[in-house]
């Protein structure tokens, strides 16, 4: 029997492969002192969250749903498509490019903004996504990621996470850039695993992570992506017949396993590419394409831009 601790970490590596992947980098935390009535609009560009300290807001991804998020709250826009927060849904918005990362005053850690009416107090910050592979893996992920409350407050883990990153941003001493950087790394990650075992319509490898089966055989997969793996041997990994394992992989991750995989190795083959750990002979030998022309097409098809362009995206 497979222990809950063997599960969890299991689960653990397949996050934490596809997190080294996508190189997550904090970038800057500020806080905000919102009055009614307020309104700020977000353009496209880095990844961002928002914890509630006090008070409230709608948020909402471009093109997308609001969300209310209330004290104790926290949102994750991790694909950067900009958003709107607000105290209410006619509220006077004021675009907010001046704190983009690239000139945000970094000795002007709080944004303050609306009103005489009553106040709201939000943890901010934002984070980037620096790997080539984004469109394979990000798929997975939505606009807007919402870790409510609970009974008893914020959680702990939240708590105590924004009370460092204001603490280091309010008091900057030797080294706080990079403690910041690496808080709001540990914020982002921390979300996505709470998210990744409490949401129910997961598609992709993250859909996999909340069967232990399947998500053994991901973490195989993830920890040995070029062995020649057939459905037997992944099967056998689960613990399953090939076909009932065919059957539940393909509905918990929304493609057949050899189709993952595949998927998977270009993935990880063209951030070798693009580090120049590669080349393209060599990336065809090791996904497993009968020839340099047969990798570049399902390469191009899966990303956009042939293999000998990866070293420039």
């Amino acid at each position: 029997m497979t222990s809950d601790f063997g599960m969890s970490a299991a689960r653990t590596d397949v996050l934490s492969q596809v997190l080294t992947l996508i190189r997550l980098r904090g970038e800057l935390v500020y806080t905000t002192q919102l009055r009614q009535p307020w309104g700020l609009r977000f353009p496209p560009g880095p990844s961002h969250f928002h914890f509630a300290e006090a008070g409230g807001a709608w948020v909402t991804p471009s093109g997308q749903a609001r969300q209310w998020i209330a004290a104790g709250d926290l949102v994750l826009l991790p694909l950067g498509q900009g958003h709107v927060i607000a105290d209410a849904t006619d509220s006077p918005i004021k675009d907010v490019d001046a704190i983009a990362p690239d000139n945000f005053d970094r000795d002007r850690l709080v944004l303050r903004h609306g009103g005489e009416g009553p106040a709201t107090q939000l943890v901010s910050g934002f984070f980037s996504f620096e790997g080539s592979p984004l469109p394979a893996v990000m798929s997975a992920l939505p606009a807007l990621i919402h870790i409510p409350r609970g009974d008893a407050g914020a959680p702990a883990w939240l708590a105590a996470i924004s009370h460092f990153l204001v603490d280091e941003a309010q008091q900057p001493d030797p080294g706080s850039s990079l403690m910041i950087s690496r808080l709001i790394d540990l914020l982002v990650i921390r979300t996505l695993r709470s998210w990744a075992a409490s949401e129910a319509h997961r598609m992709g490898w993250l859909g996999g992570l909340a069967e232990e089966r399947i998500g053994r055989v991901l973490a195989a997969m993830h920890a040995d992506p070029f062995r020649r793996w057939t459905v037997e041997a992944l099967a056998a990994v689960g613990s399953m017949s090939r076909s009932i394992f065919a059957e539940r992989f393909t509905a918990a991750v929304g493609e057949p396993p050899l189709r993952y995989l595949s998927r998977w190795r270009l993935t990880i083959a063209a951030d070798m590419l693009r580090s120049g750990g590669l080349k393209v002979t060599e990336a065809a030998y090791k996904t497993g394409y009968a020839s340099d022309a047969a990798f570049s097409r399902a390469f191009k098809a899966h990303f956009g831009y042939a293999p000998s362009e990866a070293k420039t995206i």
